[in-house]
Formats: structure tokens, C-alpha cells, sequence
């Protein structure tokens, strides 16, 4: 397969190795980018996979909360352009679906496809004449580009639901708290939604380490092993090595482990502790979602 300029700039804006290591990456790979992506961190010339750039969509995130911190709901749906995207027309569109999703009282769960959900095929709250895949093509005839609902999700806690929508409207983030609804659970679940989206050290993949993926800690032990051989040390050497950066990673993925934002000394967990004394209960983080434009 013939590799092209353009493949090889996208490589490199994904990956930050240089031009000719993604050349080389994309043809031992015959064209696959991810197979790519994958050997140039083998061979430890690219660290992880750069967040940015991934899709190049458009839209809104709109999170709707009760006031007493119940419920919240977070939606986000995407346009062509971001003309479209900033438009008021647009904007109150985006809100009557974060208004359905807030509405469907048999929701309490993160659903990451919207179309593998059960939202799109029910009337539409706003006219139950249309269903609410109805309603978004509707929105895509009259804008004249494809608009789509990508993804929500509906927290329900008999704690508190913190959000946090940064101020570009790009990035939000629900995160629920359980063990008390008082102004300390309050104060703890603003203050977590806020360092999720921070997205430092790395965006959580769980709330604890039995919660970050197999999956993908397996696909990291593989391309941590591949570095680690290129050392020339002893087996045995290379497996210590490889345990502990399986260790850093799960350190960085595990919600409750990182470093507060806030204040690098203080881990999530002590944040949780300290709060849990503030409110004479023991609190505790159940679950949170981040969604951020443009990102898988």
C-alpha cells in the first residue's frame, strides 16, 4: 500500500515521532495507523497516543442537573462546523435532547453510542409525534450538515451528582458521589468533576484500579515488554521493569490514586477522606463521565 504525505503529517500530529520514523512505521505496517501507532511505541520512539486530533467533529456538551444534586444528565451532539456548532438556533436544539435524556426517568447509566441506546427510537418529549432520531434529521435538513447525537448518559444517586462544563463548552464531566448529599458529598464531587476534566496526569479510565480495563493494561504490558527488551537486560530484569510501569500506569489510570489537581500532594482518595470527615459520613466515588468534543 502506497503511504502518502498526508498519512505520514497524521501520524506524526498523533504520535509527535519524526517524519521519517512514521514512514518507515506506516510502511512496515502496510498503511494500518494503529498498527503503526502501536510499533512506533514498541520501539519507544512515540509515547502515548496524543489525544487531540483524533476526530475533527463539532458541537455542544450540555449538562442539565437537579438542584438538589439527584440527577444530571450530559449529552453531547455533534455537528459538521463549528458555524453551526455556535449558533443559538443550534444551541436550544442541543438542549431540548440534554432535556429528553434528563426527562427519561428509566435511565442510569452512561451509554457511549447514542445509537445503541434507547433515546433515539423514543418520542420526542418536545412532540411526541416525532421520535428524537426523527428530531436530529430534522436539525441536519435545516442546518444542511450531519448532525448527530453521539453520546449521553443520566446519572440518579441517592448522594450527589457533581458537574463540570468547562468554559469552552468542550469538555464536562459528571461525577457521583455516594454516603451523603450535605455541602461537604457537594464540595467533593465539584471539586472531582473538575480534576476529570483537567484530564492530569492522564484522563481516569475507572474510579479504582479493579475498574481500568484489562484490555487495556494487557495492550500496554505487550508494548511496555517490547521496550523493555531493548535494553539487553536479563529476563527477569525486563519483567521487574515491566511490572513497574504496569504499576505507574495503574497509578495514573486509577482515579482515586492520582494527585489532585488542585494540590499534587494530596491524592483523589485523601480529597475523599478529608471530605468524608468534613461531612461525619464516609464518602466514597461511584462512578463519573468525561466527554470532551472531538474525542473517541
Amino acid at each position: 500500500m502506497a503511504v502518502t504525505a498526508k498519512d505520514v503529517a497524521d501520524l506524526r500530529a498523533r504520535t509527535g515521532a519524526g517524519m521519517m520514523d512514521c514512514k518507515k512505521a506506516l510502511e512496515e505496517s502496510n498503511g494500518d495507523v494503529q498498527a503503526a501507532v502501536e510499533l512506533l511505541r514498541k520501539k519507544g520512539i512515540a509515547k502515548a497516543e496524543k489525544r487531540a486530533g483524533r476526530t475533527a467533529s463539532e458541537g455542544r456538551i450540555i449538562v442539565k442537573s437537579a438542584d438538589n444534586g439527584s440527577v444530571a444528565a450530559i449529552i453531547e451532539v455533534n455537528s459538521e462546523t463549528d458555524f453551526v456548532a455556535r449558533n443559538d438556533e443550534f444551541g436550544a436544539f442541543a438542549q431540548t435532547l440534554a432535556d429528553h435524556v434528563y426527562a427519561d426517568a428509566s435511565l442510569d447509566a452512561a451509554v457511549a453510542v447514542a445509537a445503541e441506546g434507547s433515546v433515539p427510537s423514543q418520542p420526542f418529549h418536545g412532540d411526541a409525534s416525532k421520535t428524537v432520531d426523527e428530531v436530529v434529521k430534522g436539525a441536519s435538513a435545516k442546518t444542511g450538515e450531519n448532525v448527530v447525537l453521539r453520546r449521553y448518559a443520566r446519572f440518579v444517586s441517592d448522594g450527589v451528582v457533581g458537574s463540570y462544563v468547562h468554559f469552552n463548552g468542550k469538555v464536562a464531566v459528571l461525577v457521583d458521589v455516594r454516603g451523603g448529599s450535605g455541602e461537604a458529598a457537594r464540595e467533593l464531587a465539584k471539586s472531582i468533576a473538575e480534576h476529570v476534566a483537567a484530564g492530569v496526569p492522564r484522563v481516569p479510565s475507572g474510579v479504582t484500579r479493579d475498574d481500568v480495563p484489562a484490555d487495556f493494561v494487557a495492550k500496554e504490558r505487550e508494548i511496555f515488554t517490547e521496550q523493555a527488551k531493548q535494553s539487553g537486560k536479563p529476563d527477569n530484569i525486563i519483567a521487574k521493569m515491566v511490572d513497574g510501569q504496569v504499576n505507574k500506569l495503574y497509578a495514573e489510570a486509577a482515579l482515586i490514586e492520582q494527585p489532585w489537581v488542585r494540590d499534587p500532594n494530596m491524592s483523589i482518595k485523601q480529597l475523599v477522606e478529608q471530605k468524608s470527615k468534613e461531612a461525619g459520613a464516609t464518602l466514597s466515588v461511584k462512578r463519573f463521565v468525561r466527554y470532551q468534543m472531538g474525542e473517541e
